[in-house]
């Protein structure tokens, strides 16, 4: 077995308790040893740097420093989330290139009798080290059902392989992990050209507009290669992909219905783990297709959520940020 921190994130086990379930299930077969670390809190996600950048790098600084702590002989942190891999490197890359950060954020984390030396860690995605670490010829000894005849568009999304800092993955543009892993399983792997491009993020409770022709592109590129499924390796894009496609549809007058499966769901069917324990069902455009073209019966769809309330037109009650001259003041500085 091999050892690695885990940092969940937030979506993991709501929006994304799929991918938590999948990866769950592969980890025994591979030999992934993933120890949560205890008490981590949110990342921020993609708003908080633009809001406020001392207290987001200490939010975020604070989990570092929490799976420092817990290290115990191993010092790779894994995050399946894009938006937590990328900020938590992104932390840990600026507390060492901006000294002066690193220093307001430890004086940050000083209040709860925690800090994080920059550097301490290896913050990795979990593609990264199932094709890295695990080795790919270690997963396809895995495989008992081989995903044969099944047209997969790998899709990573904006966040995974930019900036790199670290230098991880093969190409910023067009990198081919993901697209080696899912042959590995026995699919047929599309060529994707979009597959780095973004899905929208928040733009959907921003601009639905603008959110629903970014989403619309990605599927309709996916469709028009033929594909009978998309698989991504991030939260915040399966949301988008799968839970807006409707709404796309209805915007555009389209009709696609297009699964938007996590990668480990695809390893989990390969290695003959059950539908049900890889949290088919759960998704909102069905993948019933993806398992009939495996010749495997689809687990019970869950029963939709009822209706939410209608949104307010004003929004979100939001808190005025407070006045904090001299912090904005350092602030400032730092990033010069």
């Amino acid at each position: 077995m091999t050892d690695y921190l885990l940092y969940p994130g937030c979506s993991m086990e709501t929006s994304a308790r799929a991918y938590y379930d999948s990866l769950k299930a592969i980890a025994g077969p591979i030999g992934l040893n993933l120890k949560e670390i205890d008490d981590w809190n949110c990342c921020g996600a993609t708003e908080y740097l633009g809001i406020s950048l001392t207290p987001a790098y200490a939010l975020i600084a604070r989990n570092l420093a929490l799976a420092s702590n817990a290290a115990n002989g191993t010092r790779t942190l894994v995050a399946p989330c894009s938006a937590c891999y990328l900020n938590l490197a992104k932390a840990d890359y600026y507390m060492n290139e901006r000294p002066k950060l690193g220093q307001m954020v430890n004086e940050a984390l000083e209040a709860g009798g925690l800090s994080y030396t920059p550097g301490s860690l290896d913050i990795r995605h979990l593609l990264d080290v199932l094709v890295y670490d695990i080795g790919l010829s270690a997963i396809e000894k895995k495989v008992v059902q081989p995903l044969t005849n099944l047209r997969v568009a790998p899709y990573l999304g904006c966040m995974v392989p930019r900036p790199d800092y670290q230098h991880r993955w093969s190409d910023h543009e067009q990198p081919i992990e993901l697209d080696l892993l899912l042959k590995a399983l026995g699919a047929q792997v599309i060529e994707f050209p979009l597959k780095t491009e973004c899905c929208g993020g928040h733009m959907t409770q921003i601009g639905p507009a603008t959110a629903f022709e970014m989403i619309r592109r990605l599927i309709s590129g996916a469709d028009e290669h033929e594909a009978d499924v998309m698989v991504t390796v991030c939260p915040m894009c399966q949301l988008n992909l799968d839970g807006y496609q409707g709404e796309a549809n209805r915007f555009f007058g389209t009709n696609y219905h297009m699964p938007i499966l996590f990668f480990t769901q695809l390893m989990g069917l390969a290695f003959g783990i059950d539908p049900k324990e890889l949290g088919f069902g759960l998704e909102l455009v069905s993948a019933k297709n993806v398992l009939d073209t495996l010749g495997i019966k689809a687990p019970p769809e869950t029963p939709p959520a009822p209706p939410r309330r209608p949104r307010k037109p004003e929004g979100l009650p939001m808190p005025k940020p407070l006045k904090r001259p001299k912090v904005e003041e350092l602030e400032k500085e730092v990033t010069q």
